[in-house]
């Protein structure tokens, strides 16, 4: 685990980031050091051998356990340890490709009213088709979900698809699929990132 920006006991916001398959905490702090804010704390947990979870996000859910369990395990943890010091309503969770599909399904799971959900490359774990009847209501939080409308990893159809949820489910949703760009964040993704934290921080 990985932990930068403000330490937690005297934060007034927080953001919790899910790096991707084969990438590692440090890594998706990198997003983290683009904004880094007076008062954030910023977190992200380290996957064992950089993977969240074996197969690929959109196949069966049950040939991904225990693995995907103990990794929305790891997300809960972190949060209820973030909550002692931080409401979630101040907690900004954020994802990059397996860590963004980690974060919003752990999000869809889990909702209620955060400071943010950010999805960068990413969409909700399991198969097409996979019921999408979550409980809970995300009371207007900010979600932010970016992807190219080519990824090699992420079809877009899935982005949308979470979109769709995140919407039913309460939360003020903004999509934005980058026409060619390829499986990375870009400059305007971090700058939506920049103004979710910044409303967060005060």
């Amino acid at each position: 685990m990985r932990q930068a920006g403000e330490p937690l006991d005297r934060a007034r916001a927080a953001m919790i980031l899910v790096h991707g398959r084969g990438a590692s905490a440090a890594d998706i702090m990198t997003i983290a050091d683009e904004m880094r804010f007076p008062g954030v704390a910023c977190l992200a947990p380290q996957a064992a051998g950089s993977t969240w979870y074996p197969n690929p996000f959109t196949a069966p859910l049950e040939s991904n356990e225990p693995y995907l369990g103990s990794a929305l395990d790891v997300l809960s943890s972190l949060l209820a340890k973030v909550e002692t010091a931080v409401p979630a309503e101040k907690v900004v969770l954020l994802g990059f490709s397996q860590g963004a599909c980690l974060t919003l399904e752990f999000a869809a799971r889990h909702a209620r009213k955060y400071g943010g959900v950010v999805g960068l490359s990413g969409g909700l774990i399991g198969p097409d088709g996979t019921p999408r009847d979550y409980p809970g209501d995300f009371q207007r939080t900010p979600v932010f979900l970016g992807c190219s409308d080519v990824d090699p990893h992420i079809r877009k159809e899935r982005v949308v698809e979470a979109a769709e949820v995140f919407k039913r489910m309460g939360a003020d949703v903004t999509m934005r699929l980058y026409p060619g760009m390829g499986h990375l964040v870009n400059a305007d993704e971090i700058e939506a990132v920049r103004k979710i934290v910044t409303a967060v921080a005060g």
